[in-house]
């Protein structure tokens, strides 16, 4: 397997000025980390993540990047999939689209104009759509709702297929990434939870007539510098009560470099470090990790 090490930044750290994210944007590429991955969190401090992949691409030549994740309900998938290809464009291809129905909370939610119980039936029309849009050179579509006559989304992406990963851990997710993704990307889970879920969407793939590559399941590893905040232990104890909860957020760089070994071992290989909150030294921060983590890299 190609094991390789992303960097994500969460919801609690506040790296958007220009000087702080261009800086950790860059250390990210000088340290060959794969990928940078943005939060979408409307009430919270994140950069929204069109305009903060759109400066990553910019700024950078190899690093790739993605939204953890973008919310698609509440979007037009049109104008989606447009904004979509034209990063892909500009960066060469180093685009990771990474989708979901977004956060329960109502704060978040009702931001997006989408009733709770829409939400998955909106994804799940406006995903097929736009594949259809980054492939085909004339779409048509009547759905519950979308209607689109004839409708051409130019440039094309540079990525042919262009590749989706999908989050989620509940058994609906799960069977929802087979049906429609082309990775698994979890959080908030111990290495024995994904492991039971991996043959899950293996098996809706199939049962949809579709394979996903086993070199596309990976895992979002969420880690912290002193306590844990509460709401991130909340969350944690919401999606898995019984497990500790340092198998779900590391609480060290040791025990981040050993949840790693661990999702390996049970064939996962795309990894999202997560910083929960913002280190004293973004510098001395990622080169730590990257001394740790980066050798893994295959």
């Amino acid at each position: 397997m190609k094991v390789r090490i992303g960097y994500g930044l969460g919801g609690l750290a506040a790296v958007n000025e220009q000087e702080s994210f261009a800086h950790v944007v860059d250390e990210l590429e000088r340290l060959r980390f794969d990928s940078l991955w943005v939060s979408e969190r409307v009430s919270n401090e994140t950069l929204d993540p069109i305009v903060a992949m759109t400066f990553a691409a910019a700024r950078t030549k190899k690093l790739k990047f993605g939204p953890a994740v973008m919310v698609l309900p509440g979007r037009n998938p049109v104008l989606v999939a447009k904004a979509i290809a034209s990063l892909d464009r500009v960066s060469n291809g180093r685009c990771l689209p990474a989708f979901g129905l977004g956060s329960p909370q109502l704060a978040e939610f009702q931001s997006f104009g989408v009733e709770r119980g829409d939400r998955a039936p909106w994804f799940d029309e406006a995903l097929p759509l736009m594949r259809r849009l980054w492939s085909e050179d004339s779409v048509t579509h009547h759905g519950d709702r979308f209607h689109l006559e004839d409708v051409t989304v130019r440039p094309r992406p540079v990525q042919d297929p262009i590749e989706v990963w999908l989050g989620g851990a509940a058994k609906s997710e799960l069977r929802r990434c087979g049906r429609l993704g082309d990775g698994w990307m979890p959080s908030f889970c111990t290495p024995e939870v994904v492991a039971e879920g991996l043959p899950v969407v293996n098996q809706a793939a199939e049962e949809a007539g579709r394979e996903i590559d086993d070199e596309h399941f990976g895992v979002l590893i969420p880690y912290v510098h002193g306590e844990i905040p509460d709401l991130i232990t909340a969350a944690a104890q919401a999606r898995q009560p019984d497990s500790p909860i340092d198998d779900i957020v590391a609480n060290s760089p040791a025990k981040l470099e050993e949840l790693v070994h661990r999702y390996v071992d049970v064939g996962f290989s795309k990894f999202i470090v997560f910083a929960v909150n913002e280190p004293p030294n973004w510098t001395e921060e990622l080169e730590e990790l990257a001394q740790k983590l980066l050798p893994l890299q295959t």
